[in-house]
């Protein structure tokens, strides 16, 4: 068996205009910047329960990044990518009235057999994200 580990820390998506998807990051789900002196490469968003969502700009983490202390890695991605933020099932109903206040379509809903609700919808960057509320999975 290896180690435990505790929770998600970070999740990253690539991003053609870090400013504008923070922009809409906020705006949708309130989040705030940890960095709000961000650079055009990276923004970090604060999420609930001391997670992460990494904005990083599409092919601009391509080349390892040097510092004092250590270096990052090259990372990068292409095309779509999914999450998904965990709702409770009484902000279903909000969140449809919110999303449709911003003009966002739902673009799916799904009842899950554990009886879960998934609402889909897309970002700037036609990323498929989901609020999903319990019911999902054994675990949620």
């Amino acid at each position: 068996m290896p180690p435990p580990i505790r929770r998600l820390l970070e999740t990253a998506i690539y991003v053609a205009d870090v400013r504008a998807s923070r922009d809409w990051y906020a705006r949708v789900f309130g989040l705030a910047p940890l960095n709000p002196n961000h650079d055009h490469r990276l923004c970090a968003m604060d999420l609930p329960g001391a997670q992460v969502l990494l904005l990083f700009l599409k092919g601009g983490t391509t080349q390892p990044l040097h510092f004092a202390k250590g270096s990052i890695p090259a990372h990068d991605s292409h095309g779509t990518t999914h999450f998904a933020f965990a709702i409770d099932a009484a902000q279903l109903q909000p969140w449809r009235d919110h999303l449709a206040s911003l003009n966002i379509p739902v673009e799916s809903e799904m009842k899950w057999e554990r009886g879960g609700t998934s609402l889909y919808f897309r970002d700037p960057d036609d990323h498929l994200l989901e609020l999903a509320t319990p019911g999902l999975w054994p675990t949620y």
